[in-house]
């Protein structure tokens, strides 16, 4: 590594230190997600403000391994026994619309991409960023009732679907074989699947807690295996990797706990601790290193594209979810439903990376984009929980409020 990247690896690791103690010193008066301060710092250093941060061959394959690491963590948040039945129906109804009306409006904001810009734009407008909602029904004392249920529903296939969709409509192949390729990779998961849900040898078990202390850390090991072998089997199908690291994710949870369910949480917390801890923030801050600040700042048309993103949001994702809601909740609910189902920046960051990258969408435009996930993600939880309190907001709330950004958002 040469010495611009040793200097910007080290600028991205004092981020992620510095990240969680501003969140945790505004939590006082506002909670922000910790994502949106590694993602601002990482502009400040960047090329378009203080110029620091170089990013190189190295600090960019580090940031592919945290996206993989984010994406992993997502389909680990999926909980499959909490959602099903009509609320799982009303669910995937509601994204079938929004992606409908994503791809649409997505392609008329093409500005001469055509339909393959709009299905980036459209697929990142369907997305739920799950792990920014989970802890703020958490503090709220929300997450185990029957709104946290719908929520878990609505924002477990806001996180699947448009990882799907990217699989089907960003490979450059013949839709045809795009389905044919990924029905060839849902069988070979299933058959994962399948096999963890068997049930495991009493041994299987017993390495894995005698291992938890020790240097063999057999269960994080093994999780990495899953979690590159998917990424090696996605690739080899021609899919995106990044489809692979979510089922993964999905995968490595009923692994976990069909074969040690008290060992579970340790090892989830050791694999956190790999993720949230490096691979996931240095991602982050790469982000907003490569971040096009003077673009959205320029003025004309990306300044724009950011409120307009916004609102988008909230029509693409959240109206589907107003029309599908459960009946038996009530209207204020129904509109917190909206506001956290319409919070997306993880899958908006990953998807517009893939557009950059692909020469499909331009930086000031996903800069655009990824300033409106920002917003949503600042404002849209928040205004859910004054609705889920009446409006009001006593002591309690402010602790949970409080609580919230402590814990790493995705």
């Amino acid at each position: 590594m040469s010495a611009s990247g040793s200097l910007t690896l080290i600028l991205i690791m004092s981020i992620a230190v510095l990240a969680p103690l501003l969140a945790h010193g505004v939590s006082r008066w506002l909670s922000v997600p910790l994502v949106i301060f590694e993602i601002l710092l990482g502009v400040l250093v960047g090329p378009d403000v203080l110029g620091w941060a170089v990013p190189g061959q190295v600090i960019d394959v580090l940031g592919q391994l945290g996206l993989a690491m984010l994406m992993f963590l997502a389909g680990y948040e999926i909980r499959f026994d909490r959602i099903g039945g009509d609320t799982l129906r009303r669910s995937a109804g509601a994204w079938l619309i929004a992606l409908a009306l994503g791809l649409t409006a997505g392609t008329l904001l093409a500005h001469g991409g055509g339909f393959g810009k709009g299905v980036y734009v459209g697929t990142a407008l369907t997305s739920t960023a799950l792990g920014t909602v989970l802890p703020v029904l958490r503090d709220a004392g929300d997450l185990r009732g029957r709104f946290g249920s719908v929520v878990m529903a609505m924002g477990s296939v806001g996180e699947f679907g448009p990882v799907i969709a990217m699989a089907l409509l960003l490979s450059g192949r013949a839709p045809g074989r795009s389905a044919a390729l990924l029905a060839a990779f849902a069988v070979l998961t299933a058959a994962a699947v399948f096999w963890a849900l068997r049930p495991k040898a009493t041994w299987l078990s017993h390495v894995i807690a005698r291992t938890l202390d020790s240097s063999g850390q057999f269960a994080v090991r093994l999780v990495m295996l899953l979690m590159v072998a998917m990424l090696g089997l996605a690739q080899a199908l021609g899919l995106d990797v990044l489809l692979g690291a979510f089922a993964a994710g999905v995968i490595t949870r009923l692994v976990l706990h069909g074969a040690a369910p008290e060992s579970s949480g340790v090892v989830l917390s050791k694999v956190e601790a790999m993720g949230f801890g490096f691979l996931v923030p240095l991602f982050f801050v790469l982000t907003g290193i490569q971040f096009d600040l003077k673009a959205l700042l320029g003025g004309g048309r990306v300044l724009l594209l950011l409120p307009v993103f916004l609102l988008l949001f909230l029509v693409v994702r959240g109206l589907p979810i107003w029309w599908l809601a459960p009946r038996d909740l009530g209207r204020r609910d129904r509109v917190a439903l909206v506001l956290l189902g319409s919070t997306a920046l993880p899958l908006v960051v990953a998807i517009t990376t893939l557009g950059v990258q692909d020469g499909m969408v331009q930086p000031g435009e996903a800069a655009a984009l990824v300033g409106a996930g920002m917003v949503s993600v600042l404002v849209f939880p928040l205004l859910a929980l004054r609705l889920r309190s009446g409006g009001g907001e006593g002591r309690e709330g402010r602790a949970s409020r409080a609580r919230i950004s402590e814990g790493e958002s995705w």
